[in-house]
């Protein structure tokens, strides 16, 4: 029986039902330690390939499991190797686990749901800090917070930050960028003290628009010209600050907020 295994999660898209569905399976042996690590967005072959040499790398030979959801064949090809043992989203995981792992399963149905005293501590906490922190409130906390998120007005924060809290345990705070700061090219000190936990969320001015003139129709707020100047002076404080960007347009809450916490090197580690 193995005592320890590596376990990857890969996906073309935010890798979150891989990633339920294999700790669901995986936690039926709780035997075994499992080091687990998780890639998203995995679309090319080129990052395919890249991801399969890092795994290979890491696991020295002694053949890791991947869980897969990609729908390419031509990129689940560079998974499916003698190497590593790989199991494709639908297949018949318990058993071929209990083959590999040489041990049977505990077969008991939702596992993994029982979650402990300190998980739930953390993602209470966390979305408390999420709602106290909103909308640029408390700024003086920001030393505390896991992920800053800076943008225009309607770019999106709230929302991906109450994701961030309530999916995955993180205190996120909001900070809206007004004209004050547009005009300026500057953001608040405290910002520019936690850089290094902060992500910018961006859009298409057409997405912009079209969410601000829901709230104030016929405003120049929600004008189309406005929303592609204000995008404009944003980007470029977060370029003068080195601050990643991350664009919301045409995207899910999901995918925003697991892009955020790839751009802080987040995404591979799990908090809950």
């Amino acid at each position: 029986m193995w005592s320890s295994k590596d376990v990857y999660y890969i996906s073309d898209s935010t890798g979150i039902l891989v990633t339920n569905l294999g700790q669901a399976l995986i936690c039926q042996f709780p035997e075994v330690n499992f080091s687990e690590e998780k890639f998203p967005f995995i679309r090319t072959v080129a990052e395919a390939k890249k991801t399969m040499d890092h795994i290979i790398k890491r696991s020295r030979g002694r053949r890791p499991i991947i869980f897969s959801t990609i729908l390419d064949p031509k990129i689940r090809a560079v998974f499916d190797t003698p190497e590593v043992e790989y199991f494709e989203a639908y297949g018949l995981f318990l058993e071929r686990l209990e083959t590999c792992l040489e041990t049977r399963a505990v077969r008991e149905p939702g596992f993994a749901r029982h979650p402990s005293d300190v998980t739930m501590s953390k993602r209470v906490e966390a979305i408390h800090f999420c709602l106290a922190h909103d909308d640029g409130t408390k700024i003086s906390e920001y030393d505390e917070a896991d992920i800053i998120l800076l943008g225009v007005s309607r770019v999106g924060k709230t929302p991906v930050a109450v994701y961030l809290a309530t999916q995955m345990g993180l205190k996120s705070a909001n900070f809206p960028l007004t004209a004050e700061h547009l005009d300026r090219y500057r953001v608040p000190e405290m910002i520019r003290q936690n850089l290094s936990r902060v992500v910018a969320l961006t859009t298409s001015p057409e997405q912009l628009r079209s969410a601000r003139e829901k709230r104030y129709p016929g405003s120049r707020y929600a004008r189309l010209s406005n929303c592609i100047e204000e995008l404009k002076q944003a980007e470029q404080i977060y370029l003068k600050s080195h601050i990643p960007i991350v664009s919301s347009a045409g995207k899910s809450i999901e995918e925003t907020a697991t892009q955020v916490m790839q751009e802080l090197g987040i995404s591979k580690k799990f908090i809950l």
